[in-house]
Protein backbone atom coordinates (compact mmCIF):
# COMPACT_ATOMS: atom_id res chain seq x y z
CA UNK A 1 0.00 0.00 0.00
CA UNK A 2 1.31 3.42 -1.18
CA UNK A 3 0.22 6.56 1.15
CA UNK A 4 1.28 10.21 0.81
CA UNK A 5 0.62 12.98 2.82
CA UNK A 6 1.81 16.80 2.23
CA UNK A 7 2.98 18.53 5.29
CA UNK A 8 5.45 21.30 7.06
CA UNK A 9 6.34 21.91 10.24
CA UNK A 10 3.08 23.38 11.82
CA UNK A 11 1.12 20.04 10.87
CA UNK A 12 3.90 17.66 11.50
CA UNK A 13 2.46 16.28 14.80
CA UNK A 14 -1.02 15.86 13.14
CA UNK A 15 0.56 14.10 10.44
CA UNK A 16 2.17 11.69 13.20
CA UNK A 17 -1.02 11.13 14.79
CA UNK A 18 -2.59 10.22 10.89
CA UNK A 19 0.25 8.33 10.46
CA UNK A 20 0.81 6.71 13.46
CA UNK A 21 -3.15 5.42 13.21
CA UNK A 22 -2.77 3.95 9.54
CA UNK A 23 0.08 2.43 10.65
CA UNK A 24 -1.45 0.70 14.19
CA UNK A 25 -4.90 -0.74 12.35
CA UNK A 26 -3.03 -1.92 8.69
CA UNK A 27 -0.69 -3.93 11.16
CA UNK A 28 -1.26 -7.44 8.77
CA UNK A 29 -0.82 -5.20 5.46
CA UNK A 30 2.11 -6.79 3.50
CA UNK A 31 3.48 -3.73 2.74
CA UNK A 32 3.13 0.52 3.85
CA UNK A 33 5.26 2.42 2.25
CA UNK A 34 4.42 6.18 3.23
CA UNK A 35 5.44 9.41 0.93
CA UNK A 36 5.79 12.50 2.70
CA UNK A 37 5.58 15.62 0.65
CA UNK A 38 7.54 17.82 2.74
CA UNK A 39 7.31 21.49 2.86
CA UNK A 40 10.53 22.36 4.60
CA UNK A 41 9.90 19.79 7.56
CA UNK A 42 12.81 20.03 10.06
CA UNK A 43 15.58 17.30 10.78
CA UNK A 44 13.95 17.17 14.10
CA UNK A 45 10.20 16.16 12.85
CA UNK A 46 11.69 13.61 10.41
CA UNK A 47 13.70 11.52 12.90
CA UNK A 48 10.58 11.28 15.37
CA UNK A 49 8.11 10.79 12.38
CA UNK A 50 10.95 8.63 11.25
CA UNK A 51 10.88 6.94 14.85
CA UNK A 52 7.02 5.83 14.10
CA UNK A 53 7.33 4.42 11.16
CA UNK A 54 10.45 2.22 12.47
CA UNK A 55 8.10 1.02 15.35
CA UNK A 56 5.80 -0.26 12.63
CA UNK A 57 8.64 -1.86 10.73
CA UNK A 58 7.27 -0.02 7.38
CA UNK A 59 9.24 2.23 5.21
CA UNK A 60 8.96 6.15 4.94
CA UNK A 61 10.40 8.28 2.32
CA UNK A 62 10.66 12.22 2.55
CA UNK A 63 10.30 13.91 -0.95
CA UNK A 64 11.65 18.20 -0.63
CA UNK A 65 8.84 20.16 -2.15
CA UNK A 66 11.13 22.85 -2.23
CA UNK A 67 9.58 26.38 -3.59
CA UNK A 68 5.89 25.72 -4.27
CA UNK A 69 5.30 29.34 -5.64
CA UNK A 70 8.49 28.29 -8.74
CA UNK A 71 6.45 25.28 -9.80
CA UNK A 72 3.75 27.46 -10.75
CA UNK A 73 4.35 29.78 -13.80
CA UNK A 74 2.12 32.58 -12.93
CA UNK A 75 1.19 34.15 -9.84
CA UNK A 76 -0.97 32.41 -7.19
CA UNK A 77 -3.45 33.64 -4.29
CA UNK A 78 -4.16 30.14 -1.46
CA UNK A 79 -7.28 32.35 -0.13
CA UNK A 80 -5.25 31.89 3.03
CA UNK A 81 -4.47 28.19 3.39
CA UNK A 82 -0.93 27.26 3.62
CA UNK A 83 0.89 26.77 0.15
CA UNK A 84 1.72 23.51 1.48
CA UNK A 85 -1.47 21.70 0.56
CA UNK A 86 -1.02 22.62 -2.79
CA UNK A 87 1.63 19.32 -3.31
CA UNK A 88 -1.19 17.43 -3.58
CA UNK A 89 -1.22 18.62 -7.35
CA UNK A 90 2.22 17.51 -8.45
CA UNK A 91 2.43 13.63 -7.00
CA UNK A 92 2.76 12.80 -10.67
CA UNK A 93 5.72 13.75 -11.09
CA UNK A 94 7.38 13.81 -7.78
CA UNK A 95 6.24 9.96 -6.53
CA UNK A 96 8.43 7.30 -8.13
CA UNK A 97 7.57 6.02 -11.08
CA UNK A 98 7.00 2.41 -9.38
CA UNK A 99 4.07 4.36 -7.95
CA UNK A 100 0.66 2.98 -9.61
CA UNK A 101 -1.88 3.96 -7.02
CA UNK A 102 -1.64 5.82 -4.68
CA UNK A 103 -4.02 6.95 -1.20
CA UNK A 104 -3.45 10.78 -0.21
CA UNK A 105 -4.37 11.31 3.69
CA UNK A 106 -4.89 15.14 4.82
CA UNK A 107 -2.82 15.03 7.65
CA UNK A 108 -6.03 16.32 10.21
CA UNK A 109 -7.45 12.40 9.58
CA UNK A 110 -7.28 9.19 12.20
CA UNK A 111 -7.60 6.04 10.56
CA UNK A 112 -10.03 3.67 12.78
CA UNK A 113 -10.10 0.89 10.66
CA UNK A 114 -8.42 -1.76 7.60
CA UNK A 115 -7.59 0.33 4.77
CA UNK A 116 -7.17 -2.79 2.07
CA UNK A 117 -10.93 -2.68 0.83
CA UNK A 118 -10.25 0.98 0.31
CA UNK A 119 -6.96 0.89 -1.35
CA UNK A 120 -7.93 -1.69 -3.69
CA UNK A 121 -11.42 -0.57 -5.10
CA UNK A 122 -12.04 -0.68 -8.63
CA UNK A 123 -12.07 2.74 -9.48
CA UNK A 124 -14.55 1.84 -12.58
CA UNK A 125 -12.11 3.42 -15.28
CA UNK A 126 -12.44 7.05 -13.21
CA UNK A 127 -8.88 9.16 -12.03
CA UNK A 128 -9.92 9.52 -8.60
CA UNK A 129 -12.00 8.32 -5.88
CA UNK A 130 -13.13 11.15 -3.16
CA UNK A 131 -16.12 11.39 -0.70
CA UNK A 132 -18.83 14.07 -1.46
CA UNK A 133 -18.95 16.88 0.31
CA UNK A 134 -22.65 18.36 0.06
CA UNK A 135 -22.41 21.31 2.25
CA UNK A 136 -19.75 23.20 0.11
CA UNK A 137 -21.77 26.76 -1.05
CA UNK A 138 -23.37 25.63 -4.66
CA UNK A 139 -22.93 29.66 -5.85
CA UNK A 140 -19.59 28.88 -5.84
CA UNK A 141 -19.77 26.04 -8.64
CA UNK A 142 -20.12 27.90 -11.76
CA UNK A 143 -16.72 29.43 -11.27
CA UNK A 144 -15.06 25.64 -11.38
CA UNK A 145 -17.46 24.75 -14.87
CA UNK A 146 -19.56 23.22 -12.32
CA UNK A 147 -23.70 22.96 -12.12
CA UNK A 148 -25.21 23.62 -9.22
CA UNK A 149 -26.59 20.30 -8.75
CA UNK A 150 -23.18 18.87 -9.59
CA UNK A 151 -21.10 16.92 -7.15
CA UNK A 152 -18.31 18.45 -5.15
CA UNK A 153 -15.73 15.96 -3.55
CA UNK A 154 -13.56 16.73 -0.69
CA UNK A 155 -9.86 16.22 -1.42
CA UNK A 156 -9.05 15.28 2.01
CA UNK A 157 -8.87 11.67 1.11
CA UNK A 158 -7.88 10.53 -2.35
CA UNK A 159 -7.21 7.30 -3.67
CA UNK A 160 -5.41 7.91 -6.92
CA UNK A 161 -4.87 6.15 -10.12
CA UNK A 162 -1.36 7.50 -10.67
CA UNK A 163 -0.75 5.59 -14.10
CA UNK A 164 -3.50 7.21 -15.60
CA UNK A 165 -3.06 10.35 -13.80
CA UNK A 166 0.56 10.36 -15.48
CA UNK A 167 -1.08 9.30 -18.80
CA UNK A 168 -3.46 11.70 -19.00
CA UNK A 169 -1.89 14.39 -18.31
CA UNK A 170 -3.85 15.34 -15.26
CA UNK A 171 -1.28 17.62 -13.91
CA UNK A 172 -0.57 19.81 -16.86
CA UNK A 173 -4.36 19.57 -17.15
CA UNK A 174 -4.93 20.91 -13.25
CA UNK A 175 -2.54 24.02 -13.51
CA UNK A 176 -3.85 25.08 -16.84
CA UNK A 177 -7.06 25.07 -14.94
CA UNK A 178 -5.85 26.65 -12.25
CA UNK A 179 -4.33 29.56 -14.54
CA UNK A 180 -7.59 29.78 -16.17
CA UNK A 181 -9.04 30.97 -12.76
CA UNK A 182 -6.01 33.96 -11.87
CA UNK A 183 -4.53 31.45 -9.40
CA UNK A 184 -7.34 31.67 -7.00
CA UNK A 185 -10.33 29.71 -5.71
CA UNK A 186 -11.76 29.77 -2.43
CA UNK A 187 -11.53 25.87 -1.24
CA UNK A 188 -7.50 26.24 -2.99
CA UNK A 189 -6.62 22.63 -4.42
CA UNK A 190 -9.45 20.81 -3.83
CA UNK A 191 -11.69 23.58 -6.37
CA UNK A 192 -9.17 22.67 -8.69
CA UNK A 193 -9.75 18.87 -8.70
CA UNK A 194 -12.94 19.03 -9.12
CA UNK A 195 -13.14 21.76 -11.88
CA UNK A 196 -10.31 19.83 -13.71
CA UNK A 197 -11.29 16.22 -12.62
CA UNK A 198 -15.24 17.01 -13.35
CA UNK A 199 -17.15 13.40 -14.26
CA UNK A 200 -13.54 11.33 -13.65
CA UNK A 201 -14.21 10.95 -9.78
CA UNK A 202 -15.95 8.05 -8.06
CA UNK A 203 -17.56 8.29 -5.29
CA UNK A 204 -16.26 6.48 -1.93
CA UNK A 205 -18.40 5.71 1.21
CA UNK A 206 -18.70 8.30 3.48
CA UNK A 207 -16.86 6.24 6.12
CA UNK A 208 -13.44 6.79 4.19
CA UNK A 209 -13.49 10.06 4.97
CA UNK A 210 -16.06 11.94 7.51
CA UNK A 211 -16.58 14.88 8.54
CA UNK A 212 -16.62 14.99 12.20
CA UNK A 213 -19.03 17.95 11.84
CA UNK A 214 -21.34 16.02 9.90
CA UNK A 215 -22.20 14.17 12.92
CA UNK A 216 -24.98 16.45 13.97
CA UNK A 217 -26.57 16.88 9.87
CA UNK A 218 -29.23 14.57 9.55
CA UNK A 219 -29.14 12.85 5.91
CA UNK A 220 -32.39 14.20 4.72
CA UNK A 221 -31.10 18.03 5.54
CA UNK A 222 -27.35 17.09 3.23
CA UNK A 223 -30.06 15.82 0.39
CA UNK A 224 -32.28 18.63 -0.07
CA UNK A 225 -29.31 20.90 0.35
CA UNK A 226 -27.33 19.23 -2.44
CA UNK A 227 -29.45 16.87 -4.66
CA UNK A 228 -25.92 15.11 -5.77
CA UNK A 229 -25.75 13.38 -2.05
CA UNK A 230 -28.58 11.13 -2.84
CA UNK A 231 -26.07 8.75 -4.23
CA UNK A 232 -24.86 7.99 -0.69
CA UNK A 233 -27.47 5.60 0.99
CA UNK A 234 -29.07 6.93 4.46
CA UNK A 235 -27.41 3.54 5.87
CA UNK A 236 -24.31 4.19 4.51
CA UNK A 237 -24.43 7.47 5.89
CA UNK A 238 -25.54 6.55 9.43
CA UNK A 239 -22.73 3.92 9.47
CA UNK A 240 -20.56 6.46 8.51
CA UNK A 241 -21.30 8.35 11.85
CA UNK A 242 -21.11 5.49 14.02
CA UNK A 243 -18.01 3.61 12.45
CA UNK A 244 -16.02 5.63 10.57
CA UNK A 245 -13.00 4.15 8.93
CA UNK A 246 -11.47 7.52 8.39
CA UNK A 247 -11.93 10.36 11.02
CA UNK A 248 -11.54 14.19 8.78
CA UNK A 249 -11.00 16.85 11.57
CA UNK A 250 -11.97 19.65 8.87
CA UNK A 251 -13.87 22.85 9.99
CA UNK A 252 -13.11 24.98 13.62
CA UNK A 253 -13.67 22.16 16.34
CA UNK A 254 -10.07 20.44 16.12
CA UNK A 255 -8.99 18.13 19.33
CA UNK A 256 -5.99 19.70 19.13
CA UNK A 257 -7.62 23.35 20.30
CA UNK A 258 -8.29 24.27 23.89
CA UNK A 259 -11.88 24.04 24.90
CA UNK A 260 -12.95 21.70 21.37
CA UNK A 261 -15.63 19.58 22.65
CA UNK A 262 -15.89 17.57 19.45
CA UNK A 263 -17.13 14.22 19.72
CA UNK A 264 -14.25 12.00 18.46
CA UNK A 265 -11.82 13.99 19.59
CA UNK A 266 -10.77 10.66 22.10
CA UNK A 267 -9.15 8.90 18.72
CA UNK A 268 -6.95 11.96 17.91
CA UNK A 269 -5.60 12.08 21.78
CA UNK A 270 -5.05 8.02 21.79
CA UNK A 271 -3.16 8.23 19.15
CA UNK A 272 -0.96 11.12 20.06
CA UNK A 273 -0.49 9.51 23.03
CA UNK A 274 1.19 6.94 21.17
CA UNK A 275 4.01 9.72 19.54
CA UNK A 276 6.70 11.35 20.49
CA UNK A 277 4.30 14.29 20.46
CA UNK A 278 2.13 13.10 23.50
CA UNK A 279 1.63 15.45 26.08
CA UNK A 280 1.71 18.15 23.51
CA UNK A 281 -0.92 21.04 24.95
CA UNK A 282 -3.91 22.36 23.51
CA UNK A 283 -3.68 24.96 21.47
CA UNK A 284 -5.59 28.75 21.70
CA UNK A 285 -6.81 31.06 24.84
CA UNK A 286 -9.88 31.68 27.01
CA UNK A 287 -11.81 33.44 23.97
CA UNK A 288 -11.15 30.89 21.82
CA UNK A 289 -12.91 28.32 24.46
CA UNK A 290 -15.79 30.77 24.70
CA UNK A 291 -15.63 30.85 20.56
CA UNK A 292 -15.38 26.87 20.41
CA UNK A 293 -18.13 26.59 22.97
CA UNK A 294 -20.71 28.91 20.62
CA UNK A 295 -19.59 26.71 17.95
CA UNK A 296 -20.81 23.45 19.84
CA UNK A 297 -23.81 24.51 19.99
CA UNK A 298 -24.26 25.59 16.54
CA UNK A 299 -23.61 21.56 16.07
CA UNK A 300 -26.15 21.08 18.14
CA UNK A 301 -28.49 23.46 16.72
CA UNK A 302 -27.90 22.18 13.35
CA UNK A 303 -29.71 18.71 14.23
CA UNK A 304 -32.93 20.50 14.61
CA UNK A 305 -32.91 23.86 12.82
CA UNK A 306 -30.32 23.16 9.76
CA UNK A 307 -31.21 25.97 8.21
CA UNK A 308 -29.87 28.36 10.76
CA UNK A 309 -26.31 26.23 9.99
CA UNK A 310 -26.78 27.50 6.31
CA UNK A 311 -26.87 30.92 7.31
CA UNK A 312 -24.42 31.31 9.63
CA UNK A 313 -22.41 29.54 7.17
CA UNK A 314 -22.99 31.43 4.52
CA UNK A 315 -22.52 34.65 6.45
CA UNK A 316 -19.15 34.09 8.21
CA UNK A 317 -17.80 31.85 5.81
CA UNK A 318 -16.14 34.27 3.52
CA UNK A 319 -14.68 35.84 6.97
CA UNK A 320 -13.00 32.74 7.93
CA UNK A 321 -11.02 32.81 4.69
CA UNK A 322 -9.92 36.56 5.55
CA UNK A 323 -9.28 35.12 8.98
CA UNK A 324 -6.77 32.93 7.47
CA UNK A 325 -5.33 35.47 5.50
CA UNK A 326 -4.55 37.24 8.52
CA UNK A 327 -3.05 34.10 10.35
Amino acid sequence: MDVVFASNDNYARHLAVSMCSLMDHNQVADRIRVFILSVNLSQENKEKLSMIAQRYAREIIFIPMGNLQEKFPYAIETGGFDISTMSRLFIGTMLPEDVHRVLYLDCDTVVLGSLKKLYHLNLRGNIMGAVLEPTIYSSLKPALGLRENDPYFNAGVLLIDLETWRKEHVEERLLAFYQGLGGHTFGCDQDILNGTLKGNIRVLSPRYNFFTNYRYFRYQALTDHSPSYRVVSEKNFRQAKVHPVILHFAGDERPWKAGNLNHYRRAYEQYLAMTPWQGTKKEGDGKQKIYLFAYHMMDWITWFFPAVRWWISKKFGMKAVENRKRG
